[in-house]
């Protein structure tokens, strides 16, 4: 992306047992980063000191306590915390999961507030980030209660957009999520999240079936012909360049997921597995339809490889600079729809 106004991206650091603290180090050692953006890691001076340690980055760190003082092209540190924690690679751990709650809490605080720009998550554990307090499968569902409007998980490359109709909902009860407005819904946040957030002008739009071979007309269930067709066509009506629904297991395969701007499935991995295939590793995690901008890489703790100094960091990378031309996207979208008559004239 082209330099701009430095803009200020917020970091939750994730579950500290996994590779997140290596794959903030790793993106942010790259110096021409900053040019881009400021970064404010929310964690600890100790836990990040640690990490600069572990894995002999000579990064430097300006440690804050409080977000009036961040340093413009900067590697910012705030305190969430102040007690040491005791990091221990690759192994699930409750306590470390409170840690990465109080991390991503303080980042979205911050996000709502406006301290922050952007936020991009570092990879959290499902499992040990439940209690009382925090009841929430993942950062989607927590952010969409936090923030305005209608949240969406977004699989997102410079090539390839996968947009979910259900995502962490298990296999038996997909059918019974779906619903011509919860279909209309979503699929009207892809619609609008490709016109703002990536600047498509007329956005066409891909829908995977339900059942295999999407039904075999009734042969293999019918909720293809009495809830998906239905509502894809009253889409149509309204105008938007809506196509399917499309046999799923043949889709990818063919190519024929490059004729459009994206691709909506109907549930988590008929989607998420091509898109892993074709961009594990550059993939990002975008939650479209939010009134604020969340991104993360397209994986998730590793806890298989934390510690060892081995993690890609690519997609954290790119899950960055995507929020930033998203961020930079939204802008211009407003500009030009604020008083298009006025602009108009303008240029009379």
């Amino acid at each position: 992306m082209k330099k701009s106004e430095n803009i200020v991206v917020g970091i939750s650091i994730g579950d500290l047992n996994g590779i997140g603290g290596e794959i903030v180090l790793k993106t942010f050692e790259d110096a021409r980063m900053l040019e881009f953006c400021t970064p404010v890691i929310f964690a600890s001076a100790k836990a990040m000191n640690f990490f600069k340690t572990h894995f002999n980055s000579e990064i430097n760190f300006n440690i804050i306590n409080s977000l009036n003082q961040v340093v413009t092209a900067k590697v910012n540190v705030f305190n969430c915390w102040n007690e040491p924690v005791n990091i221990e690679f690759g192994k699930e751990d409750p306590k470390i999961g409170a840690y990465a709650i109080k991390s991503l809490q303080a980042a979205t605080k911050a996000l709502k507030e406006g301290s922050i720009e952007v936020l991009v998550t570092a990879p959290i554990n499902k499992h040990n980030i439940q209690s009382e307090a925090f009841n929430f499968p993942g950062h989607t569902n927590y952010l969409a209660q936090q923030l305005g409007g209608e949240s969406l998980m977004f699989m997102v490359t410079d090539t390839l957009r996968v947009g979910l109709l259900t995502d962490h909902v298990p296999v038996k009860d997909i059918v019974e999520h779906l619903s011509e407005a919860l279909i209309v819904n979503k699929i009207t946040t892809v619609y609008n999240s490709l016109l703002k957030d990536f600047a498509i002008v007329r956005p066409k739009i891909a829908v995977l079936g339900i059942n295999p071979h999407t039904g075999d007309n009734g042969v293999i269930g019918n909720e293809d012909d009495t809830i998906l067709r239905p509502t894809l066509q009253k889409l149509k009506d309204a105008g938007k360049l809506v196509f399917g629904p499309y046999a799923a297991d043949s889709f990818f395969g063919s190519n024929n997921y490059k004729n459009f701007d994206a691709i909506v499935a109907t549930y988590h991995d008929q989607g998420l597995i091509p898109f892993k295939t074709l961009s594990f590793g550059h993939g990002v995690n975008f939650t479209a339809g939010l009134n604020k901008i969340r991104t993360s890489p397209d994986h998730g703790t590793a806890y298989e490889i934390a510690g060892k100094g081995v993690a890609d960091s690519n997609s954290f990378k790119e899950a960055v600079f995507a929020a930033l031309q998203i961020h930079k996207n939204r802008i211009e979208y407003e500009e030009l729809t604020s008083n298009p008559l006025q602009k108009s004239r303008q240029k009379m």
